[in-house]
């Protein structure tokens, strides 16, 4: 099994839908039961929050439900239980060392790290933009899926 955590700042618009694009790919490729795919947040704003309507409807636009999904914290303990921490940011990045308490595993990484072209994924909250949104977490999470069944 190969677990995966998806981390943004709030976790109600990239980090849920890297989790649910992920997740999709997941199962339009038959590895369903290889994967345990999530998502959580750095901060603690939205907690208990859905995804940011927006969000939810950008994934509904390609056929991706994310029924169900409430934000939720990143712990130290999921650390150790997942074997891939994604961020999607820099500041994401820094937070999540802060609060797993470094990365002792190398297990921490940028979600377009997986792609020809690293840096941050688009923020909609700021920006309003879910289709640039959308288009980095389906590279990044493909180029991810491929990196993962090569290892």
């Amino acid at each position: 099994m190969i677990k995966v955590l998806f981390v943004c700042h709030g976790n109600i618009c990239r980090s849920p839908m890297a989790e649910f694009v992920m997740k999709h790919l997941v199962k339009e490729a038959g590895l369903s039961g290889r994967f345990e795919i999530a998502s959580a947040a750095t901060s603690t704003e939205e907690l208990g929050n859905p995804v940011y309507p927006p969000a939810r409807r950008k994934l509904l636009e390609h056929g991706i439900r994310c029924d169900g999904k409430r934000a939720r914290q990143l712990t130290r303990a999921d650390y150790q239980k997942y074997d891939v921490l994604i961020g999607m940011d820099h500041a994401n990045i820094r937070n999540m060392h802060r609060i797993c308490g470094g990365d002792p595993e190398g297990k921490i990484h940028m979600l377009l790290d997986y792609t020809d072209r690293p840096g941050s994924v688009a923020d909609p909250w700021y920006t309003d933009d879910f289709d640039a949104t959308w288009r980095d977490a389906m590279e990044g999470c493909t180029g991810l899926l491929k990196a993962l069944l090569e290892r």
